[in-house]
């Protein structure tokens, strides 16, 4: 046998004359610090061995020599191999201690502890991962970690009392079925509220810095639960006084508009938690969430005054001052809803059920003065079950939702003359501009349902920066990358229906309007009283001044109505409601998303 490799020899392990067989190991050497086995090659005697321990050899160089056995000799080791039940291998010693140290990251592993979560309704982290991701898609990055405090705590307790250092992360897969497995790939973040209140240690840090570069690097969706108390102050192990140059914030910021990214908010979600929260593009939160940048602690500290947690930042209230998107009853209803936005963020599916359309026809009363609700004329355009109200207690006179159209995600805006009248308020406005942005962001078509008596105005409102907010629509409108089209449901007057229409009736890719339509500079009531008070003055005040009124206000119904808008060509087309979905697909068909061109902006507010 001549050696295959520079090496040192180290070992035999056979003596002259011991019968060997082909494949059985005889020498062990050692070359750049690593030991190789030389095995023999051929069956029969070993007769001499050719170098000692501590020899250097060359390649090339023989290593031992051995006698071929005859035909029948070397028949009988296999004979005997045959004959002889293998046994079963035992355990490596390292996987084994990899198993019992793997024990103590399940659930099972903390029974006491998942026992009180469950008492409060709440499900643990691990659940919830569990919950979203394809059942086996789930890889856990960190599980092995623990809190960075070994200077005053045993590593047995570390172990067992802070499993991944209160914060599970990983890649799984999201409605795979649907999409596909490398569309549906999703970096995974739950801060796990039984292990240390679900503060953010130094270890849980680096572990969702590690997951979020992933993320903007492999351009992955994020989804977090974001439950838990911020800061921790009890972290020993690391040389810091403060901690406030650690990346996660600037990193969770930087996936804004690159990455889908949804939070999930049950139970206490206060500081640093908070904060990743509000940098999501969703956020969901359980009815008995409670939010804030501050928890207790920090608003006892700062001399405010004494809380409960319940006090700060309940749902109802963050979901009434549109902080939360999307409110619901418990965390397995969070997490079906997150599935759901998810899949509109991930693409296109094969067309769903078209509602039927001729209901449309009777969407709207027949009085022009009447109110109604018009989330089922949204209803009846999108493809069946596919929508999804996002910030639905705030900002009212519009609604804003995600949905289908022919199984194509696309953004629906729609007036709602329930609620001032329709008029767009500075709430209105910065729902509807964030909502532009967020489907500009995720190439979502938007379609625009228009029955608005302009922008709010008076005194109270203009105290709000009214000015400010609703330019917002103008500014960003301006820059979007994503098709527009809009359809005037009834009332389309001033600056308030531009704002609804990306800019002008000529900005989107088509403007339609109903027969109920009509369109004004302003408010038709308005025009009338202020264009004609000199005449109306003229008269006294009572019947007759009112029939002169009425008279006008014909008038100017009559002029601004769907049918004469069309001849002047200020918007494209008078449509049958019942063709309104039609006129979508028609328009999507060619529709695409400009390149991003489009020069940065300062944004009014």
């Amino acid at each position: 046998m001549l050696s295959p490799l520079q090496a040192q020899v180290v070992e035999w392990l056979a003596r002259p004359g011991d019968a060997v067989h082909r494949g059985q190991p005889l020498l062990v050497v050692e070359a750049m610090k690593m030991e190789h086995e030389l095995r023999a090659d051929a069956d029969g005697r070993l007769v001499d061995c050719l170098v000692t321990a501590g020899d250097a050899v060359q390649v090339g160089e023989p290593l031992w020599r051995i006698e071929a056995a005859d035909a029948t000799a070397s028949r009988a080791p296999a004979a005997l191999a045959q004959a002889t039940e293998p046994t079963a291998p035992t355990e490596r010693e390292d996987l084994q201690r990899w198993r019992e140290r793997m024990a103590f990251v399940a659930d099972a592993a903390r029974p006491e502890a998942v026992a009180r979560r469950h008492a409060l309704g709440l499900r643990t982290a691990r659940e919830n991962v569990a919950d979203l991701c394809d059942p086996g898609s789930f890889i856990e990055y960190g599980a092995l970690a623990v809190a960075a405090q070994r200077a005053r705590r045993s590593e047995e307790d570390l172990i067992a009392n802070t499993p991944a250092d209160g914060m599970v992360t990983g890649i799984g897969s999201v409605n795979a079925a649907q999409f596909g497995a490398e569309r549906a790939r999703t970096a995974v973040l739950a801060y796990d509220a039984t292990v240390l209140a679900g503060t953010q240690g130094m270890r849980n840090h680096q572990k969702t810095d590690r997951l979020l570069g992933i993320a903007l690097d492999q351009r992955l969706p994020v989804v977090l639960f974001a439950e838990g108390g911020g800061g921790r102050p009890g972290d020993t192990d690391m040389p810091i006084v403060a901690g406030l140059h650690v990346g996660t914030f600037a990193a969770m910021a930087r996936l804004s508009g690159r990455v889908p990214s949804i939070g999930i908010a049950a139970g206490r979600c206060f500081a640093g938690n908070a904060a990743l929260l509000g940098c999501c593009d969703l956020i969901i939160a359980t009815r008995g969430a409670n939010i804030g940048m501050g928890g207790p602690a920090m608003v006892e500290g700062a001399g405010l005054g004494q809380y409960r947690p319940e006090d700060i930042g309940p749902a109802p209230v963050q979901h009434g001052n549109g902080a939360i998107d999307i409110l619901v009853d418990d965390e397995a209803a969070a997490v079906a809803r997150a599935r759901q936005c998810l899949a509109l963020f991930q693409g296109a599916t094969a067309p769903g059920v078209a509602p039927a359309s001729a209901a449309l026809r009777h969407a709207l009363p027949e009085s022009r003065l009447r109110s109604y609700d018009s989330r089922p004329v949204v209803l009846g355009l999108a493809d069946e079950g596919s929508v999804v109200w996002l910030r639905d207690g705030f900002g009212q006179a519009v609604h804003t939702g995600l949905g289908r159209l022919a199984g194509r995600p696309v953004g629906f805006v729609a007036s709602n003359p329930q609620h001032l009248g329709g008029a767009v308020d500075a709430d209105a406005a910065d729902k509807l501009a964030r909502f532009m942005q967020l489907c500009d962001a995720r190439g979502l078509p938007l379609v625009s349902l228009v029955d608005t008596p302009g922008f709010m105005v008076g005194p109270e409102v203009e105290s709000r920066a009214q000015v400010r907010h609703v330019s917002r629509l103008f500014v960003i409108a301006a820059a979007l990358r994503v098709p527009f089209f809009s359809v005037v449901l009834r009332k389309a007057f001033g600056l308030g229906a531009m704002g609804l229409t990306g800019g002008g009736f000529h900005a989107p890719g088509f403007t339609v309007a109903w027969p109920s339509a009509e369109f004004g500079a302003m408010g038709l009531e308005g025009a009338v009283r202020l264009g004609y008070r000199k005449e109306l003055e003229a008269l006294p005040e009572g019947p007759r001044r009112q029939a002169l009124f009425d008279e006008l206000l014909a008038r100017q119904v009559a002029q601004g109505a769907a049918i004469p808008m069309a001849t002047t060509l200020e918007v494209d087309a008078v449509i049958d409601p019942a063709e309104t979905r039609d006129w979508l697909l028609r328009g999507l068909e060619g529709a695409r998303v400009r390149e991003d061109t489009a020069p940065r902006y300062v944004d009014p507010w």
